[in-house]
């Protein structure tokens, strides 16, 4: 095989059929939308539609709620922090923050910032500087020889200098 010589597998492309284009193409007069009514027209989104009967999404129960004050943490657990150090992913040596962690892949999103759970065992002497961090990791942590430095959001500090 050569590099000119590559192509398609028979069959894998294949060309759009422009409908509604005459009696001879096949595919004229109603375009392969069969006979008048609303689907036959143009425009139409009929998702969820039940010809007027209330729809199913709508007979059914609201749940649940949205806290708007609810804060957005990226979760990360010190079992794969101790991973992703192992295979030198992360390096340990400095402090170890949210910008630190996203570039070695371990957290996505969390616009309130990282917290740390205590799934897993940390070997490794670590200094953490994140948003918050559950009772159990902070042990682990402080055990292996590491500190954690928790920030507080900022709303709460604005409103600690207001007092």
């Amino acid at each position: 095989m050569k590099l000119n010589e590559i192509r398609d597998n028979e069959g894998a492309r294949k060309s759009r059929m422009r409908v509604g284009r005459g009696i001879g193409s096949g595919k004229g007069k109603t375009a392969a939308r069969g006979q008048k009514g609303q689907k036959a027209r143009s425009g139409v989104a009929v998702k969820g539609f039940e010809g007027g009967q209330m729809p199913l999404h709508m007979r059914l129960p609201k749940r649940g709620f949205n806290n708007p004050f609810g804060k957005d943490y990226a979760e990360v657990n010190i079992g794969m922090i101790q991973k992703f150090i192992d295979s030198s992913k992360l390096d340990a040596s400095g402090t170890v923050d949210q910008a630190a962690l996203k570039a070695a892949g371990l957290t996505r999103g969390g616009k309130d910032g990282v917290r740390l759970l205590g799934k897993g065992e940390l070997k490794a002497k670590v200094a953490f500087k994140v948003a918050g961090a559950s009772k159990g990791a902070i042990e682990a942590i402080e055990k292996a020889g590491g500190s954690v430095e928790v920030t507080a959001p900022k709303k709460a500090e604005a409103a600690e200098a207001a007092e």
